[in-house]
This record gives C-alpha cells, sequence and structure tokens, in this order.
C-alpha cells in the first residue's frame, strides 16, 4: 500500500463514513499513523440521498473528498480500497490492493440494504445506500416517465407511473413525500401531453405505524401529510417478492408496478475474518463491550452501524443512525490515546438528541428529548440541523441555494438522465 514504516502506533480505520469519519477526526495531529481506507474517495451524507435521487440535489453537494478533509494533516494516510480479509492473529487486513499491518484496528463500515433473504426482491429492487444508487433511481424514475409518454397500452403505462416504496421509516417516508411533490409542481409542467394525475406513489409498512422509534404524534402527523399529498399509505402490510413487474404483497393486495423502492431494512457490512461468535447474524453486526471492542478481540474495535452494543435501553444495539456512530466514533478516539497513554478508558453512553423527519415543503416532525413538534418550524429546524451537519462550506451554500431556489421557484433543476438505467439490470454499487 506504500504506507512508511513509523515508530508511531498505525490506526487503521475501515469506512470513511459517519463513525469513520468522527474518529478519524478525534486521532488527527496524534503521535500516530492514521490510515483510512474506503471503496470511495469520499463521505456521503447518506440522509439527503433521497434528493438526489428525486432531482433536488446533485450529489457532489452531499459528498466530501476524503482526501481534502485531511490533506494538511501529518502522519494521515488515505487509500481507495476495499478491505477482503482481518487476519487478526496476524494484525494485518487485507484488501484488493493489498495487505497492511496494524496495531490498532476499527471497522466503521456501515451498513447495506437488508432484503431478509429473498433473492427475488434483491434482484430487481431498487436501492439508496449510496450516491450511484441515489442516481440510479433518479434516472430510472425519468426513464419511466419518457417510457409512458410513448406508451399506448394503458395497463403498461399506469406500471410505468406507478411507484412502490417499501418501508415506513424516515427513508421511505421522506422519498414519498418527495415523489409526491415532484408529481404535484414539476411532471406536470415536464410532461403536459402525459396525464401525471395517473401516477401513484405507495408507500407499504409493514407494522401499524410509520417512522417506528419516533412519537405517536410525529407518525400520525406524517401520515397526515402523506395523505393529504395523495400518498397511499398502505399499513399492516408485507411485500413477499416482486419480479420486476408485480409487487406481490402477504395480503389481497398486489400492484402492477416497475419501479420498486426497498427502505424496508438495514444490515451491517461486516468483514470476513473474525470468528462467527463475534457476528450477530440476523443483523450482521459485530457484538462489542461498552468501549466498542469486538467480543474476544483486544485491539479490533467496531463502531457505527456495524457495531452491536446491548444495553438497557438498547437490547439489540443503537439504532443504526447518523448519531450513534458520529458518538461512538469521537469516544473511541479518545479512548484509544488513553489506551496508548495506559490511562483508564470510558464506557460508552449514548446521548440521544432526536430525531426528525421531512415529508415535503413546510412539513416536517421534529421529536426532541424534552419538546416534540411539527410543521413549518419543524422543517426549519430540519434544514438547519443538516446544513450544519454538511462537510466543507461550498456543500452548505451550494444545497441552501438549491433549497432555496426549489422552495421559490418550486423546482427541481437537475431532474437529468445522465446515464441510462433499467431495473432488469440491476447493478450493484
Amino acid at each position: 500500500m506504500n504506507i512508511p514504516q513509523t515508530s508511531f502506533k498505525r490506526v487503521v480505520i475501515i469506512g470513511g463514513g459517519f463513525a469513520g469519519l468522527a474518529a478519524a477526526k478525534g486521532l488527527e495531529d496524534k503521535e500516530l499513523q492514521v490510515v483510512l481506507i474506503d471503496k470511495h474517495n469520499y463521505h456521503t451524507f447518506q440522509p439527503l440521498l433521497y434528493q438526489v435521487a428525486t432531482g433536488g440535489l446533485e450529489p457532489d453537494s452531499i459528498a466530501f473528498p476524503l482526501r481534502k478533509r485531511f490533506n494538511d494533516i501529518e502522519n494521515f494516510y488515505f487509500r481507495l480500497a476495499e478491505v477482503k480479509n482481518i487476519n487478526a492473529n496476524k494484525n494485518c487486513i487485507e484488501t484488493n490492493i493489498g495487505s497492511l499491518n496494524y496495531d490498532e484496528l476499527i471497522i466503521a463500515t456501515g451498513s447495506k440494504t437488508n432484503f431478509f433473504g429473498n433473492k427475488t426482491i434483491e434482484k430487481y429492487a431498487m436501492e439508496m445506500k449510496s450516491v450511484p444508487q441515489a442516481l440510479n433511481i433518479r434516472s430510472l424514475v425519468l426513464e419511466n416517465f419518457e417510457e409512458a409518454l410513448l406508451e399506448r397500452n394503458l395497463e403498461k403505462r399506469l406500471a410505468l407511473m406507478n411507484f412502490v416504496i417499501v418501508g415506513g421509516g424516515p427513508t421511505g417516508v421522506e422519498l414519498a413525500g418527495a415523489l409526491a411533490e415532484m408529481k404535484k409542481g414539476i411532471l406536470p409542467k415536464d410532461y403536459p401531453d402525459l396525464d401525471i394525475r395517473q401516477m401513484k406513489i405507495n408507500l407499504i409498512q409493514s407494522s401499524d405505524e410509520l417512522l417506528k422509534g419516533m412519537s405517536n404524534k410525529a407518525s400520525e402527523k406524517a401520515e397526515d401529510y402523506l395523505i393529504k399529498l395523495n400518498v397511499d399509505v398502505w399499513k399492516n402490510l408485507r411485500v413477499v417478492n416482486y419480479d420486476g413487474e408485480t409487487v406481490t404483497t402477504n395480503g389481497e393486495d398486489h400492484f402492477k408496478a416497475q419501479t420498486l423502492i426497498w427502505a424496508a431494512g438495514v444490515k451491517g457490512e461486516s468483514i470476513n475474518g473474525l470468528e462467527q461468535e463475534c457476528l450477530v447474524e440476523r443483523a450482521n453486526r459485530f457484538k462489542v463491550n461498552e468501549y466498542n471492542k469486538v467480543d474476544g478481540y483486544n485491539n479490533v474495535y467496531a463502531i457505527g452501524d456495524v457495531a452491536c452494543m446491548p444495553s438497557e435501553n438498547y437490547k439489540y444495539g443503537h439504532p443504526m443512525m447518523a448519531q450513534p456512530a458520529i458518538q461512538q466514533g469521537k469516544l473511541l478516539a479518545k479512548n484509544i490515546l488513553a489506551k496508548l497513554e495506559g490511562k483508564k478508558l470510558k464506557p460508552f453512553k449514548y446521548n440521544d438528541k432526536g430525531s426528525m423527519a421531512t415529508i415535503g415543503r413546510n412539513k416536517a416532525v421534529v421529536d426532541l428529548p424534552n419538546w416534540k413538534f411539527q410543521g413549518v418550524f419543524a422543517w426549519f429546524v430540519w434544514m438547519f440541523v443538516h446544513l450544519f451537519s454538511l462537510i466543507g462550506f461550498r456543500n452548505k451554500a451550494v444545497v441552501f441555494f438549491n433549497w432555496l431556489y426549489n422552495y421559490i421557484r418550486f423546482d427541481r433543476e437537475t431532474r437529468l438522465i445522465i446515464r441510462p438505467y433499467k431495473n432488469k439490470n440491476r447493478q450493484s454499487f
């Protein structure tokens, strides 16, 4: 990997997401050699991927080059690579560009879409966990309307204009709201010779409430907002199969649709090599103790979505969201420094700062520890928090300008088919 030898301890971080980036920041400018490895050369602000998928933002406004973030830091190295295996006995990782020894290893690989073993759905459904996948959705949505414009068969045309979103969490709710706003204010102008009223947006949730984990008020208000945007909300309904044309459920309702977007679950992006006993099989997350050490290992840590730290309040581990990942990354950096200095480590305790979701223009729900509110003010709070969380002044400025422009003009300028995409030739990124 062309990493120079040094007398400093080497800390290797796998993954440049929220957790990995937080850990790397905490270790910069210390007497350590830090090596960050990721299969992309940029950090993705995943909460805004749905806006890329619906033409509201360009991908470079929610992505930031990892090298740029650390280009002035001594003893810091970034390598564009994919880790294939961990050899803990030799304190070594094996990647597609070579092997590298470590003194301390941090696994921050994040999560991937969980299809719960259904290979047919996995083959034909769309995912939205990365920038390329969001661009695929954007292209497919627009391609469907171009094709519907030329389709004389009514059944096929309706299938092209029927969108099924599986999963009523924040991703599914926000994506459904964004598509509904496109239907309301944008697509009729782009396709005046197509009856956009025939477009259907279906949000399917297997439980009896949306935004599970948030307050009942947030769930009810989100559903109310979606219904007012003409989204068909289906609760207590589970998708069991999708062959690229028909969405089959466990009930009597089935859907003819050319597009199914799967937002129903995630699982950890684990790496081969560690003992099977340290892996929570169903969630594919590494078992860690209160210091984020992987069970059975003294110098291997897991943080963020790939880590499962059971506690009294979180029996199955912390929620797979940005805040737990960031907080674990920050604390682990401090604990590694404390360990190397022979000091006492501090156990992790999650500080729940709240949850939020936006459903569309002037519509959002916010649950803070001591305050829960919805509506226009919640929407502004949602915007401020997301703007503040973006990396880089340019990204903040570009996103703010786009939001301001879209709000004033009720438009989404980036509805571009950069690269054609067909669902039946599904690619994996």
